[in-house]
C-alpha cells in the first residue's frame, strides 16, 4: 500500500502486531477479573494461595504487556515523526493524517484498557478493605477507625488475635496476594496516566492537524473563487476591448466616407488636361514675323 509516496506495509505490519498485543491484554483483564471473583469465595489455604499466584502471574503479565504496547507506540511516534520529512508527506497530508490517526486509535484503545485495569484496581482494594473491617468487627464488636484498617491493611500484623483469625480462614495469603497485586497494579495505573496524557496530547495534535487542513482547504477555495472571478474579469476586459477596437474603426470609416479623397485625385487630374488643350500646341516663345512691305 502506497501513500504520498511512501510505502506503508511496514507501518500497517506493526499496526498489527499492536492489535494483537491489546486483545492479549484484554484476555488477561477477563481472567485477571474471573479469578478476583473466585477469590471471594475461597477460604481454604492452599486454594487460596494457588489462585494467588495466578493472579500474581496475570498482573505481572499485563504489566510487560502494557509496556511493551507504550514502547511500540512510541516508536511509531518516532516513525510518523521521520515520515513528515518526506516530499508530499508533511503534517496535513493524507499520508499524515492516516498515520496519526491510526497510532492515536491505538493508543485509545491501550488507554480504554488501562482504565479498566485501573477500576478493577480500585474495586479489588476497596472491596478487601471492607472484608479486613468485617473480619474486625466479628472478633472486637467494634468497627475500626481508617487509621487502624489502614494499619491492618499496610501490615497485616498488627493485631495478634486478628491475623490469627484470619490466617486460620487463608485470609494471610489473600492479604499478600493484595499487597503485590497492589504493587504490579499501581505499575498499571502509572501507565494508565502516561496513556492518558499521550491520549490527551495525541488528539490535540490530530485536532491542530485537522484545523490545518481546514484552514488550507479555505484558503484553496478562496483561491478558486478569486481565480474564478480574475477569469471574469479577463473575459470583460476582452470584450471591452473588442468593442473599443470595432467604434475605432467605424469612426475612421465614417470619417473616411465624409472625406471622400478619391474625388479630390480626380478632380485635379481633369484640370490639368484642359490647359494643355487651350495652348493648342502652340509654343509662346515663337511669333511669325510680319509680311514684307510692297
Amino acid at each position: 500500500m502506497t501513500t504520498g509516496g511512501v510505502n506503508l506495509d511496514r507501518f500497517f505490519e506493526d499496526v498489527e502486531a499492536i492489535k494483537e498485543e491489546l486483545a492479549d491484554l484484554e484476555t488477561i483483564y477477563t481472567q485477571l477479573q474471573s479469578n478476583h471473583e473466585q477469590s471471594k469465595t475461597l477460604h481454604n489455604s492452599k486454594s487460596v494461595k494457588d489462585l494467588r499466584s495466578r493472579m500474581d502471574a496475570a498482573v505481572s503479565a499485563a504489566l510487560k504487556k502494557a509496556k511493551l504496547i507504550k514502547v511500540r507506540l512510541e516508536a511509531l511516534d518516532r516513525s510518523n515523526a521521520a515520515n513528515r520529512s518526506v516530499p508530499g508527506c508533511g503534517p496535513g497530508s493524507s499520508s499524515d493524517r492516516t498515520r496519526t490517526s491510526v497510532v492515536n486509535g491505538l493508543r485509545k484503545k491501550l488507554h480504554d484498557i488501562m482504565t479498566r485495569f485501573n477500576d478493577l484496581r480500585q474495586r479489588m482494594s476497596s472491596e478487601y478493605r471492607e472484608t479486613v473491617e468485617r473480619r474486625y468487627f466479628t472478633v472486637t464488636g467494634e468497627n475500626p477507625d481508617e487509621k487502624v484498617l489502614d494499619r491492618l491493611i499496610e501490615t497485616g500484623e498488627s493485631e495478634t488475635f486478628l491475623q490469627k483469625a484470619i490466617q486460620e480462614q487463608g485470609r494471610g495469603q489473600r492479604h499478600d496476594a493484595v499487597r503485590e497485586m497492589e504493587k504490579n497494579l499501581r505499575e498499571l495505573h502509572q501507565v494508565f496516566l502516561d496513556m492518558a496524557v499521550l491520549v490527551q496530547s495525541q488528539g490535540e495534535q490530530l485536532d491542530d492537524i485537522e484545523s490545518q487542513v481546514n484552514r488550507a482547504s479555505s484558503f484553496v477555495r478562496g483561491g478558486t473563487q478569486q481565480l474564478e472571478v480574475a477569469r471574469k474579469h479577463q473575459r470583460s476586459s476582452r470584450k471591452w476591448a473588442c468593442y473599443g477596437i470595432i467604434i475605432l474603426l467605424i469612426v475612421v470609416l465614417i470619417i473616411v466616407l465624409s472625406l471622400r479623397p478619391w474625388e479630390n485625385n480626380n478632380n485635379n487630374g481633369g484640370n490639368n488636361n484642359n490647359g494643355g488643350n487651350s495652348n493648342g500646341g502652340q509654343n509662346p516663345g515663337l511669333v511669325s514675323p510680319p509680311p514684307p512691305v510692297v
